[in-house]
Parts: C-alpha cells; sequence; structure tokens
C-alpha cells in the first residue's frame, strides 16, 4: 500500500462517517424514527427527547452524551454498562498519556535518523510506504543510542498501564459494592443454585432431601426450594402454545382492519409446509382450535414434569441476603462433588437446561471445549492467514493474472488497496461469534451473562492469535518467502523488521473500524431500514412492531473482544510506530462518545451481572500488554541494541501486577461480600414473589399452591415463613 492509497482509505472513511453521522442528526428528529433511536427510553416509559423534535438541535446528542453522568447510565442501562464505560476510559487514558509522551519525543527522534535508506530490507514496504516508515523505529539504525528513547517509551506505556488499570479496578469494585448494598430488592441475593445433588434415600422424594438437609443447617433463615426439572417437552409445548396465540391475535388484527376498509373477510391459510400446500381453513377459527388442544396437553406436561421428571438439582431460598451470600461461598458437603452451592443467576438469565449437568461431567466439557476452541484459533489461522495474503493487490495480480487489466485501472486500484483486505477481515471474522457461544453454553454454565463472559474470553485469544499475529506473520512469510527459502535461519529477524511496514495495515483496520463502524453503530441504517420494511409489510399487531424496533443490548460477547483487539494493536505498536497512537485515541474516544448516546437512549439491557466481565477485561488489557512487552523484547533484540535486557523486568512486574490484583480485588467478583449483603434493606422483602421470579415461564401456573405442584416447588408451613 503506498501513501496515495492510505490517505484515500482515511479520507473516504472520514467522509463516510460525516455522511452518516449527518443522517442521523436528520433522521433521529423524525416522528417515524423515535423507536429506532430512543427504544431504551421508551421501553422505560420516558419521551424520546426533551423538547419537540422541530425544536431540537440535531447535534444536541453530543452535548448530552459529554454532560451525562456515571449515574445516568447506570440508570438507563445497569452497573454492567457503566463498567464497560469505566473500560473505554480507562484505555483512552492509557494511550492518551502513552502518547502526549511518546509522539513528541519518539516522531522527532525517528524522522531525523536514516536507518530506511541505510537498511531498505527492514521493512515490507520495498520502498513505498517511506512517508510512514521514517516515523517509526523502522528508521532507526541498528545498535543506535537513540534506541534508548524507544526503551524508555517502552517502560512508560507500562506504568501507565499499571497506574489506570489500579486505579480503575478500586472504582469498579466500589461501583459493584454501591449496587449490591442498594435498597431495591434483588431476588438473586436471596438464592442459591444447589448442584449435585446425591442420589435420594428410598421413601423420600427429592424435595423432601432439599427441604431437611438445607433446613438442618440453615433452621432460622431456610424458606423454600425449587427443585430442577427437566422441561424440554413442556418448553416445547409452551413455544408452540405462544407461537398459535401470536398467530391468533395477528389474525385477528387482519379481519379488524378488513372490517374498517368495509371487506369484512376473515383471514385464511393452507396447513401444509410453509402455508404453501395443505388444506385452506379460516385462520381465527384454526389457531383457537390449536390452542384448545395445545392447553389441555400443556396443562397435564406441567403436572407430569413437576411430578416425574424432577432432577438432581435445586433453587434454594433463604429470608437473609447473608445467609444466601455465605451458603453460596462455603463447603456444604465432605466430598466437592455432592451439594454443591454456589450463587444463583438472575432468573431472565438461568439457562434450565445446564443446571442438572453433573460435576464431573460439567469437568470434562469444560476441557472438551477448551481442546475445540484451541483447534479452531490454530487452525482458524490458515483461512485467515490465506485471505490476508491472497487479498494484497499485488499477490491478486500475481495469483489471478486476468483480474490485471481490472486492477490496473487508477481510481480503482487505490480504493482496492485502501480496503479490500481489510474489509474480507472484518467479514471473515463476522462467522465466527455464534459458534463460540454455543462452545461456552455446552460448557454447563448455569448464566446466560457467564457464557457471554465466557465466549468473550474466547474470541479475544482468537481475534489477537489470528488477526494480529496472523496478518503480522502471514503477510510477511507470503512477501519474503524467497528470503526465506535462502536463509531459513532469518525469519525470525525477518518478522521482527516487518513490524513497522504491517503497521500500515493496521492503521487503516483501525480507521475503518472507529469511522466506518462507529458512523453505523450511530445511524443505524440497516436496523431503521429493517424496521420501516417490517412495520410496511409485516407486522399486523403492536407485538410484532415492537419486536421489529426492539434493538437488544449491546452485545458484549463480540464488542468487547474487538476493542480489545484494538487495544492489542496499539499498544504493540505504540513505541515502534507511534503513528498508530492518535487512531487509538480516536476509536476510543468515538466509541465513548457514540455509545454513551446508544446506551442513554438505544440498547435495552439483557442482564444485569453488577461489572461481572470487569476482571476479565481488566485480565485482557494485561495479556495485550505483556504481548507488548515480549514484542519489544524480541524487536531491541532484533535491532541489536546492547542494552535490551533491561527490558525483562517488564513482563515480571506485569506477571506480579495480575497476581496482586487478583488476590486483592477478584475475590469480591466471585462472591457477594458478607458485608455487602449484611446491609439493611429498607422495604421487608416479599418471599413469595423473590420466589415465583424464579420459575420458568412453562411452568408457571395460577395453580401453583395446589398440591400437584408440590413435589417439585416446595413450601414449608406459612407459620415458619418470612414475608
Amino acid at each position: 500500500m503506498d501513501f496515495s492509497s492510505f490517505l484515500t482509505s482515511l479520507g473516504t472513511s472520514f467522509i463516510i462517517f460525516i455522511v452518516l453521522m449527518l443522517l442521523f442528526a436528520w433522521l433521529s428528529t423524525r416522528p417515524g424514527s423515535t423507536v429506532v433511536y430512543f427504544p431504551n427510553r421508551i421501553v422505560k416509559g420516558l419521551e424520546p427527547w426533551e423538547g419537540g423534535s422541530k425544536t431540537r438541535n440535531p447535534f444536541a446528542w453530543i452535548k448530552e452524551a459529554l454532560s451525562s453522568t456515571e449515574q445516568d447510565v447506570i440508570d438507563m442501562s445497569g452497573v454492567d454498562t457503566a463498567v464497560y464505560f469505566v473500560f473505554l476510559s480507562t484505555v483512552l487514558g492509557i494511550l492518551f498519556l502513552s502518547g502526549i509522551v511518546l509522539l513528541p519525543v519518539l516522531l522527532p527522534i525517528a524522522a531525523t535518523d536514516d536507518g530506511v535508506k541505510k537498511n531498505a530490507h527492514s521493512t515490507t514496504s520495498n520502498g513505498t510506504f517511506n512517508d510512514l516508515d521514517k516515523l517509526s523505529m523502522a528508521n532507526i539504525q541498528e545498535n543506535s543510542p537513540r534506541l534508548w528513547a524507544f526503551l524508555l517509551a517502552t517502560y512508560w506505556v507500562s506504568v501507565v498501564t499499571y497506574f489506570l488499570l489500579w486505579k480503575a479496578y478500586k472504582h469498579v469494585s466500589a461501583l459493584r459494592a454501591t449496587a449490591l448494598k442498594s435498597d431495591e430488592v434483588k431476588p438473586e441475593q436471596f438464592a442459591v443454585l444447589v448442584r449435585d445433588l446425591p442420589d435420594v434415600t428410598p421413601g423420600q422424594t427429592r424435595k423432601q432431601q432439599v427441604d431437611s438437609y438445607l433446613k438442618s443447617i440453615y433452621p432460622e433463615t431456610f424458606y423454600r426450594s425449587m427443585v430442577v426439572t427437566n422441561n424440554k417437552e413442556v418448553d416445547k409445548i409452551w413455544g408452540e402454545l405462544e407461537g398459535f396465540k401470536k398467530k391468533l391475535v395477528r389474525a385477528e388484527a387482519i379481519h379488524e382492519e378488513s372490517e374498517k376498509k368495509g371487506q369484512g373477510t376473515r383471514p385464511t391459510h393452507k396447513t401444509g409446509f410453509l402455508g404453501l400446500c395443505g388444506e385452506k381453513v379460516d385462520s381465527i377459527e384454526y389457531y383457537n382450535e390449536k390452542i384448545k388442544d395445545l392447553a389441555q396437553k400443556f396443562e397435564a406436561e406441567q403436572k407430569l414434569t413437576l411430578r416425574e421428571k424432577q432432577q438432581g438439582s435445586a433453587l434454594v431460598f433463604f429470608t437473609s441476603r447473608v445467609t444466601a451470600a455465605s451458603a453460596a461461598q462455603s463447603l456444604h458437603a465432605q466430598m466437592v462433588d455432592n451439594w454443591t452451592v454456589t450463587e444463583a443467576p438472575e432468573p431472565r438469565q438461568l439457562i434450565w437446561s445446564n443446571l442438572t449437568i453433573k460435576f464431573y461431567e460439567r469437568m470434562i466439557r469444560q476441557y472438551a471445549v477448551y481442546v475445540v476452541v484451541f483447534l479452531t484459533v490454530v487452525f482458524y489461522m490458515i483461512p485467515i492467514t490465506f485471505v490476508s495474503a491472497f487479498t494484497t493487490l499485488e499477490n491478486l495480480r500475481k495469483l489471478l493474472p486476468f483480474l490485471k487489466p481490472v486492477v490496473d485501472i487508477v481510481a480503482l486500484k487505490t480504493v482496492l488497496e485502501a480496503y479490500l483486505p481489510q474489509l474480507a477481515l472484518i467479514i471473515f471474522l463476522a462467522l465466527l461469534p455464534k459458534l463460540l457461544l454455543f462452545l461456552s453454553k455446552t460448557e454447563g454454565i448455569p448464566s446466560g451473562s457467564h457464557v457471554i463472559r465466557a465466549a468473550s474470553g474466547k474470541y479475544f485469544y482468537f481475534v489477537v492469535f489470528n488477526v494480529f499475529l496472523g496478518v503480522t506473520i502471514g503477510g510477511t512469510l507470503f512477501t519474503a518467502i524467497k528470503t526465506i527459502e535462502k536463509k531459513p535461519n532469518s525469519i525470525l529477524e525477518i518478522l521482527a523488521k516487518s513490524l513497522p511496514g504491517n503497521a500500515t495495515f493496521f492503521l487503516t483496520f483501525v480507521a475503518l473500524k472507529f469511522f466506518v463502524g462507529y458512523g453505523l453503530e450511530l445511524s443505524r441504517i440497516v436496523p431503521l431500514i429493517i424496521y420501516h420494511v417490517k412495520r410496511k409489510y409485516l407486522c399486523k399487531t403492536e407485538a410484532e412492531l415492537k419486536e421489529a424496533w426492539f434493538p437488544g443490548d449491546i452485545s458484549y460477547a463480540t464488542r468487547v473482544p474487538a476493542d480489545m483487539l484494538i487495544v492489542t494493536i496499539v499498544l504493540c505498536y505504540s513505541v515502534i510506530a507511534p503513528v498508530i497512537i492518535p487512531f487509538g485515541v480516536l476509536y476510543f474516544a468515538l466509541g465513548w462518545l457514540v455509545l454513551r448516546n446508544q446506551a442513554l437512549k438505544v440498547y435495552v439491557p439483557a442482564y444485569e451481572s453488577y461489572g461481572r466481565m470487569w476482571p476479565h477485561m481488566h485480565t485482557r488489557i494485561l495479556s495485550a500488554l505483556l504481548l507488548y512487552q515480549a514484542t519489544m523484547l524480541g524487536y531491541f533484540g532484533v535491532s541489536k541494541f546492547v542494552y535490551t535486557p533491561i527490558l525483562i523486568p517488564l513482563p515480571i512486574s506485569s506477571l506480579v501486577f495480575v497476581f496482586i490484583c487478583r488476590k486483592k480485588f477478584y475475590g469480591a467478583f466471585c462472591h457477594t461480600a458478607l458485608e455487602v449483603a449484611s446491609q439493611e434493606l429498607k422495604e421487608t422483602p416479599h418471599m413469595e414473589q423473590i420466589f415465583k421470579s424464579f420459575i420458568p415461564p412453562s411452568l408457571f401456573s395460577e395453580k401453583l399452591e395446589d398440591e400437584q405442584f408440590e413435589d417439585a416447588l416446595s413450601q414449608v408451613s406459612r407459620s415458619e415463613s418470612f414475608v
């Protein structure tokens, strides 16, 4: 890529962002689009905007985002979202403080040397990108005294990272404690999940086993237990029943609309495959009959499930938050594979099918998934490397000669060089997250937020290994294959010296991500088009309309690893090619601004884990820092700088920092501290409501207190309960 292609990529990305921002400024004031741009406020019963759409400044969102407080974010989107902004702010601070020292110091030092001319082979640019190579370590001669400045800069970036991460960990710990201490009753704070129940003794039911065991340990505060059941069949029937109810409401809405037009035509459909074949029936009558038949079947299956499909785990409820927190941290049985007690997730987070997986099966599943993920990470690198090498314009011309007339067109060549490799890589990566979410769920994890955290970690290591290392190694090996054939021992030196040249790819990659990526995020063009198409042609009921505009949550499973990739790239190149730092600052500053708006007005959180993602974010940032420190050690070594060993304490200090942080802070994120749980509530918790909030929708019934439901949903005597 030459300098003109780089400027073309940067300029085009910036223009696209400006166009998308202007589109957002205009579209967000249109009354018909409020559900797309302000769904979070609408769901909470607030006005989409303050003042009328005609008088609203189209750029008021910038002022609103900048003036919003952390408490505003918590009120609108929860603690998890506030913690995500702590992450963005921390990384932004690391890059900004690094940049104010590195840019004015290192750029002049690099620019005034002439290493590129004397070592033409030291960059993969082959003389085509000298303008930026002169601003990197590629322009510093081997064993030059100027390398001292870069060595000290490596220490500066590390120290800044330690300081800001420590400060952020303390802040997030305080946020989590404050949220858990709040007077709002959180059902999960009064419950624990008990797994790996031993076999029931003859003459005893599973409910009696759980009640007698836990009540003997916690006689004063035990309230009720809910034995987990195999809900596969009842869930299936419930899903079919709810589906027919929706179809009935839709059919009635179509009929009502027809009557308003004076036609009065009753909707009909065919009962065969996809409504394309089979008997033609009256839709309203057909759905009513189906609902009636399924309702009876559903009630019978509910009774059967609660009586005969009980499994070896249960949810146990206490009248005290302190008891629940203490129980979740205690060893209840002599053998660790019996009576395993953990904190209960939020009711909406429970993955019921995973609650019954036994102790050793969970371990086997976990290690099996780790092996699969390792193989995926390693062997996915083959197509990633192929894509990164193949999609460079020069390689396309060599491998596909028939494209020469096309790619030699000057205007087209500039655009292709600017975007082709980056777009190919981004599209390729979009295929992976669903696989990692499936694998994480397969481990037997009991809660949705934990699955997202697990998938996020897997995705981070994948993108670092395959994108960062894959692009660096793949692009270099493909270009320098002949040199390596002649001198096989030179491979490490070639890889190290290619780093400044590869920075140009990542400069464009980061620019594309923050200009085009955040432009699309802000403008919400795709969700807007989908909503209006559905509203015009598909939606007939209010429920269907809400489903069409409902935005979902902020998608941490993919968003956090994508941000972490940028952190890794910018950190690793911050000293080698300092010009990348402003791009990193722009990415996180623009991301903070755009996502602040989205958090306050768009995304509706799907769960609340009170900042449990933070330890994972913290660890990933430090992983990126360790990779950066290892990269600098290698690069200084190849530069034949005799004082390179001075950098050896850095990775050691990072590992010590990880250890100290884990020991000091991590425990309060695994469990609720008793001093937090002991905070008195202003209102007495309604235990029956807490209990009912955990009942899965497919088992909920108004007849819950009947004897037929007693087997799985146990209760103590009302005289002994605490309400």
